[in-house]
């Protein structure tokens, strides 16, 4: 529950504490003195959207802070306990800085967060119904809200969406596919031509490299070979002088001089091992041009090969050395293609599961809402008869969607309908019911809900708006009983709702002509007879309008 709410420069607040207490605490106070200031205020703290025009004028920044007891809310103690934001003993502070600039900085329990996280939290621990909500009843999307948080069936409601984003999630790749296939089906017919060319080809990895060093040697093979001879008679094989011989007989010579000087030994051997070189090169020049091969029906198949190689590259504008990779991507490229082709028909399969998933789920939802709506038609046409309308019927059609279309809250839709006067048909919400019926019918229904979702902190700001005599009273004692068992904060200008409160405030605006603040004060026994009395007869406090405000508190 909320136990304290702390305000600083927000609107025409200064510096305002409020401590809150069990049971039903009814707000009142004169016209334009900012009655709900204290529940706008709640509301930033719990996540709304922040606004600098909110800061009170000549000041910087404007400050809400928040206590709650979370002692009774597992809910919200795992939340905080999920977010690493526990504290110590049971309570909860939620507070909000909003800057002059418009940012604002967010805390729990210390702890800096997003506005969204301060939201989520909220939602665990307050429900705010504004003067406006029973526009919302108006809106099918709100009456399907208000049928399922009724009917408490998160799990059906977790499961439909999970399986609806399954459908969503195939249908999506599935769209990806089909557009890719179409954007490529115009490429397909040329990478099938281009890839059976080169498969035809068949060109290996570092083949043409290996062609052209192939086709160097057997188109030279003739000059090589002659050069092979004439060098190799130089060296070794003339019956004149050679450079082994040379060589020879200079190692003789400088052998034979080292015994004058032992120094000239090292020439000699060096001399020796430079025959040794030459006599070893021109064995393998030799065994060379014996295995030299002219082969010239070789020659022309590699003459032919390259030149299929340098067409191709020409015709693809690539270098023939990367022809391979070429041949390689293209064949990706198309193997792709039709990968794709099959990933397709995989996922229809897969689609056509997921459906049948997400519709089994959407009945067991429907059901589920069919059962709470049976319910909640007894439950609100009762609530009515008590709130002036005795002759009032309520009912909840459900219907399947006519495009058979899955969406995430299942495949329902949903109309509330009512009759207001004996002999009319029911009809829709929006047709029938006027300003005032629609407000206690929308009343009725946030109490019953707020009864069966049991949230811990409910606010009613100005609800009544419309409704006034017995079935103000009839409201009051409605917002009383549900006080007795949630803690129930009522904004009201209407006595017999303000005296149904197990506590009240009152809200008073003072102004110095030049700043106007606002005060909010508990009213003890005699200032709640003041106070209703004024709300009975206005400004002018009579003695008859203080005993009919003493009545009033008298009932309760």
């Amino acid at each position: 529950m909320l136990m304290s709410l702390e305000i600083s420069n927000y609107a025409i607040v200064s510096d305002l504490v409020i401590d809150w207490n069990k049971g039903m605490t009814s707000i009142t106070g004169e016209t334009g003195a900012g009655k709900s200031i204290a529940i706008d205020a709640l509301s930033l703290c719990l996540g709304e959207r922040a606004d600098a025009h909110s800061i009170r004028p000549g000041c910087d920044k404007a400050e809400i802070a928040a206590c709650f007891d979370v002692s009774l809310l597992p809910r919200a103690q795992n939340y905080l306990k999920e977010h690493l934001l526990e504290s110590d003993d049971e309570e909860c502070i939620l507070r909000r800085v909003i800057s002059k600039n418009g940012r604002s900085k967010n805390y729990i329990n210390g702890a800096s967060v997003t506005a969204a996280q301060l939201k989520e939290l909220g939602q665990l621990l307050v429900a705010i119904h504004g003067q406006h909500a029973h526009q919302l009843l108006l809106k099918n999307d709100h009456q399907l809200e208000l049928l399922d948080a009724y009917a408490g069936h998160e799990q059906l409601m977790k499961a439909v969406k999970h399986q609806y984003q399954q459908v969503q999630s195939i249908t999506k790749e599935i769209a990806i596919l089909q557009e890719e296939q179409a954007q490529l089906s115009a490429q397909k017919q040329l990478l099938e031509y281009q890839v059976a060319e080169l498969d035809e080809f068949a060109l290996g990895e570092n083949e043409f490299e290996e062609i052209e060093n192939e086709h160097s040697k057997l188109s030279h093979s003739q000059t090589i070979q002659e050069s092979c001879q004439r060098e190799l008679q130089a060296l070794y094989e003339s019956d004149d002088l050679t450079v082994l011989s040379l060589l020879q007989h200079a190692t003789s010579q400088f052998y034979e001089l080292s015994s004058y000087d032992p120094s000239l030994e090292a020439i000699a051997s060096m001399l020796q091992d430079a025959s040794v070189q030459v006599e070893e090169a021109s064995r393998e020049i030799r065994r060379y041009s014996n295995n030299l091969d002219q082969d010239p029906e070789r020659l022309e198949e590699l003459d032919t090969r390259l030149a299929k190689a340098m067409d191709l590259a020409r015709k693809h504008q690539v270098r023939p050395e990367a022809l391979y990779d070429l041949h390689s991507t293209l064949a990706n490229q198309l193997n792709g293609l039709t990968a794709n082709s099959e990933r397709l028909q995989v996922l229809e399969i897969e689609l056509q599961k997921a459906k049948e998933i997400y519709f089994d789920e959407a009945d067991a939802l429907s059901t589920s809402r069919k059962t709470a709506s049976e319910a909640l038609n007894s439950l609100i046409t009762q609530s009515m008869a008590g709130l002036s309308m005795a002759n009032g019927k309520f009912a909840i059609a459900l219907g399947r969607k006519v495009n058979n279309k899955p969406s995430a809250n299942g495949m329902d839709e949903i109309e509330f309908l009512v009759c207001t006067n004996p002999g009319q048909p029911m009809q829709a919400l929006a047709k029938v019911a006027s300003g005032g019926e629609l407000s206690r019918i929308s009343l009725a229904i946030q109490v019953i809900i707020a009864q069966k979702v049991t949230t811990p902190t409910l606010i009613f700001d100005e609800v009544d708006v419309g409704i006034s005599g017995p079935t103000a009273a009839a409201v009051g004692k409605l917002l009383r009983q549900l006080g007795t068992s949630t803690q129930v904060i009522c904004v009201t200008h209407l006595p017999q709702v303000a005296s149904c409160g197990h506590n009240q405030f009152y809200v008073s605006k003072q102004s110095d002509g030049t700043t106007t603040h606002t005060s909010m004060q508990i009213l003890d026994e005699h200032g709640r007879v003041n106070e209703i009395a004024r709300l009975l007869g206005g400004d002018v406090i009579s003695e008859t309008t203080k005993a009919s405000a003493k009545e009033l508190l008298s009932f309760h």
